[in-house]
Order: structure tokens, then C-alpha cells, then sequence
């Protein structure tokens, strides 16, 4: 995944780019770049490789390198960017959000033409924004460009453009899967992912672009170059892991949203489990604590940390390339408080249950540490596809998630034409499978927040929200 932040203003933007850019760091880990205009020494960029460091130290030198006062900066796990392009359209900055699906059918279309050619990276793979440039580049304006792009692309695409004439193009993807906000101020505008980044530096709320609404903005004007489509589709997940607490998506902020969903399940919880047994409530660092926090207002358990994750020395750009690597990493984050943890019935409330492997972890680690039994919530309902929008929960093969897996342990490749039965905690399906991951993995219990509770506690309708790794609806 990936977040951008731009900024157009009267006076140097330097120090807005970098620390709007890095409050966008809670989304990616593997690269991040920045790209600034000035009338006299023109566009300039920096792209870094962010494994085991952070935005702040890979470019804290921007001070006193680069200069101007239009400029964009991201922070992504796909490829190096911003990129700089000389074209028709003239010379620009662009980065891109979002997944293509369909990319190696794309590059070889555009290679057939014979009068295109890519920059080809390790392996022969292309950067997937420089293909995003070629085909906008096939147009005789920024604004047709994108629009053919999102057309011809299977995935999602935002895109951010710093033109070299002091103006910066903003694209959020045709079904909004994505957000994509204005900021103004007396000195300028901003785009950001994270709404909060910018209101940090001083800009208030202008707008929230639309499914498919591209804007170009200077230091003092905003202009609308293509309008909003109707159809919203917006990713449900992002409230429940992705997004940051203080951000705000279509008016529904982040950290509210998780005090509903965790209030909504503990009150499901009331009909179908005592929970007079249950000592404490906690939350799985960090995204699931605030879940963990409603669930224990709704259910009058006490909420504690049972344990604390150890930042100090794992930050969340420290991620390591392998799956055994990064259990291990998981692993040493843990820090016991031993007191809340010997001989209590503890119930956990985490963000979501992917591959279940860090959730082993955790409970292995927990029994480890002296608890007499182990509940676990999850925030979401139960994941059974692999995102194909925003790499949100992305795997390359499904039978890596947890679901999927147990379902084949229990009846087989069948049990996939019965997908909705499984989702469903009330039904024999759904039960079999919840007790079967219980069984594997040492649980007292474990439930999924229903649909309906996910819908709810966002405050949206169903038809607005993508829940396509839920539910297979886009």
C-alpha cells in the first residue's frame, strides 16, 4: 500500500512535503521519494529505499538540498517514486496509488506499438508508474490521461502530478476505493491520504475528492477537471487496520468507527457468551486496541494491556523481506506485564485475522506467560479473498489466509461454493470452522465481527463500502 502528500504555496513547501510525506508512514515501508518545482532550478526529486530506516532520516537533507514551492512526496511497498517524465504534456512529477492487475497485458500493448519503450527493472519487470505515465502520456492532457488510464487499468489507480508550471494534479481512483483530501490555508492548498497530516501543518478541510474527481491546484486557486462519479465503493478495511486514528474518510473518523465496532461486538457477544468468566479485555497492538477499548465499555470488563509492543528498537518501518523473519521480529515486540496475564481468562480484540500466523504468536505467547484461557475478536468479518484493489490484504496465493485453509481441512475444495455459510458464525459451516481454527490454535473461543456489525459501525451504506475481501462484493 502507499500514501502521497502535496502542497502548493506562496512560500517555500519543503517543510511541509516532508512532514506531510511522513506522517504517511504508518502505510508503507519499502520506499519513498519527493519531488519539489522551482521556477529557476525546476523539478528536482529524491527516491530512497526505506527498509529498517524511517522517512525522517532517509531525508531529512531535503532542508538544505532542494527549494520551491509546489511539491509532492510518498511513501509506498511497490515501486520507486515519483517519477520524472519529459512528454508531450511537458515535464512533471508523478506518483501513483493503488494495483494493476493487468499490467504485463498493458506494457505489452503500449511495446507494440514500437515507438514505446520501458526502463526495465531487476528481472525485467516495469515500474508500474512509469507505466501509469505512458498511457496517460497517450493523451493530449493530463486530465484525458488519467481518465484513460483508470479506464484501461484492472485494479484501482490515485494519482498525484507536479506539473512544471506551479500547479499540482490530483486524481483519486473512479470508485473512490482510496481517499483523497484538500487542505487550504491563507498560504496555499495540500492534497493528502491522511487528512490529520496536513491539518498539522496548518491547513483546514476544503474538500474530499469524489469517485473519479481530478482537481489542479496553485498557491491560490483550486480547479475541477473532471467531476465526481456517482458510484462509491470506498475500502471498509481502512477504518478497521489501515487508517490512521485521527484520520477522517467520508466524514467518518477512524478511531470512532473502532470504539462502534468493539461495542457492536461485545454487545453480540452478550447473547451467545458468558462473559462473567472473562477477567480483562485487551486489544492487539496497536490497531486493535481501540476495538478492545469499545468492546470493554459495552461488556463492563475492565480493559488492560496485557502486554506492550516494544517500538523502541521494532519500529514499524523495521519489517523484514520473509514471513520467518518478520514472526520473529512480532515475537521480540512482545512485552509481558506478568500480573495481567498469570491465571486470568483473557479476551483479545484484534484488527483483523489474515494468515494467522502472528496470531499463534500471540497466543502461544500468552499461555507462555502464565493465562489460564484465551478469547479472540476480530474487527472484521472473516477474509476470504485476496484483495485485487490496494494491496490491503494482499496475498499472492489464498490459501495463505487462515480461512481458506481450515475451510480445505475441513471439507476440501466443496467447501469454497459455500463461502457465505462460512462467514456465518450461526450456521453448522460457520461453527465448524471457528471451532476447527479454536482447535489449531489453542483458543477459548474466537468470532468475527458480522457484516452487518462492520457496516454499522462505519455508518455507511453497504452499496458505498468495497468489502471484496470479505464477501467478494466490489
Amino acid at each position: 500500500m502507499g500514501g502521497f502528500f502535496g502542497a502548493a504555496c506562496i512560500d517555500d513547501v519543503i517543510e511541509d512535503i516532508f512532514y506531510g510525506a511522513d506522517y504517511h508512514s504508518h502505510l508503507a515501508t519499502k520506499s519513498a521519494g519527493v519531488a519539489v518545482y522551482d521556477k529557476e532550478i525546476g523539478l528536482q526529486r529524491n527516491i530512497h529505499n526505506m527498509k529498517n530506516t524511517s522517512f525522517r532520516i532517509k531525508f531529512e537533507h531535503l532542508f538544505k538540498d532542494a527549494k520551491g514551492n509546489t511539491g509532492i512526496g510518498c511513501i509506498n511497498d511497490t515501486d520507486p517514486q515519483p517519477l520524472l517524465i519529459r512528454s508531450s504534456l511537458g515535464q512533471y512529477a508523478i506518483c501513483t496509488l493503488g494495483q494493476i492487475n493487468n499490467a504485463e497485458e498493458l506494457i505489452k500493448d503500449r511495446l507494440s506499438l514500437n515507438c514505446v519503450h520501458f526502463d526495465a527493472m531487476t528481472g525485467g519487470r516495469v515500474n508500474t508508474t512509469e507505466l501509469v505515465a505512458t498511457l496517460i502520456n497517450q493523451k493530449e492532457s493530463f486530465k484525458e490521461g488519467i481518465e484513460y488510464a483508470q479506464d484501461v487499468i484492472d485494479g484501482s489507480l490515485c494519482v498525484l502530478i507536479l506539473t512544471d508550471h506551479d500547479s499540482i494534479i490530483a486524481a483519486r481512483d473512479k470508485f473512490g476505493r482510496l481517499p483523497v483530501l484538500i487542505g487550504k490555508s491563507d498560504r496555499g492548498y495540500s492534497v493528502a491520504f491522511e487528512n490529520f497530516s496536513y491539518k498539522k501543518l496548518g491547513y483546514e478541510d476544503e474538500k474530499e475528492l469524489g469517485p473519479g474527481e481530478i482537481v489542479e491546484f496553485t498557491k491560490d486557486s483550486l480547479t475541477v477537471l473532471a467531476k465526481a462519479k456517482e458510484k462509491l465503493s470506498i475500502c471498509s478495511f481502512l477504518w478497521t487496520y489501515y487508517g490512521y486514528p485521527t484520520s477522517t474518510y467520508e466524514g467518518v473518523n477512524v478511531e470512532v468507527m473502532r470504539y462502534k465496532n468493539g461495542a457492536i461486538m461485545a454487545q453480540n457477544d452478550k447473547e451467545n457468551l458468558d462473559l462473567n468468566g472473562i477477567d480483562f479485555v485487551g486489544g492487539v497492538p496497536d490497531s486493535g486496541t481501540p476495538h478492545a477499548m469499545g468492546y470493554a465499555h459495552a461488556s463492563n470488563v475492565q480493559f488492560v494491556r496485557a502486554f506492550i509492543k516494544y517500538t523502541p528498537t521494532w519500529s514499524r518501518s523495521f519489517i523484514p523481506p520473509n514471513q520467518s523473519e518478520r514472526n520473529v521480529v512480532a515475537k521480540m515486540k512482545q512485552i509481558p506485564v506478568y500480573d495481567l496475564i498469570k491465571n486470568k481468562n483473557l479476551l483479545f480484540v484484534d484488527d483483523s485475522i489474515v494468515r494467522g500466523t502472528q496470531l499463534k504468536g500471540t497466543v502461544d505467547f500468552l499461555y507462555t506467560n502464565g493465562a489460564k484461557s484465551v478469547h479472540m475478536r476480530s474487527a472484521c468479518p472473516p477474509i476470504m479473498y485476496s484483495c485485487k484493489f490496494l494491496n490491503f490484504s494482499r496475498s499472492n496465493n489464498e490459501m495463505e489466509l487462515l480461512t481458506r485453509r481450515t475451510i480445505m481441512d475441513l471439507e476440501g475444495e466443496e467447501g469454497f461454493n459455500h463461502i457465505a455459510e462460512y462467514i456465518d458464525g450461526k450456521t453448522e459451516r460457520g461453527k465448524r470452522m471457528r471451532d476447527k481454527i479454536c482447535e489449531n490454535l489453542h483458543l477459548a473461543s474466537l468470532e468475527f465481527q458480522t457484516m452487518e456489525g462492520l457496516v454499522k459501525s462505519i455508518g455507511l451504506s453497504k452499496e458505498n463500502l468495497c468489502t471484496y475481501c470479505f464477501d467478494k462484493k466490489e
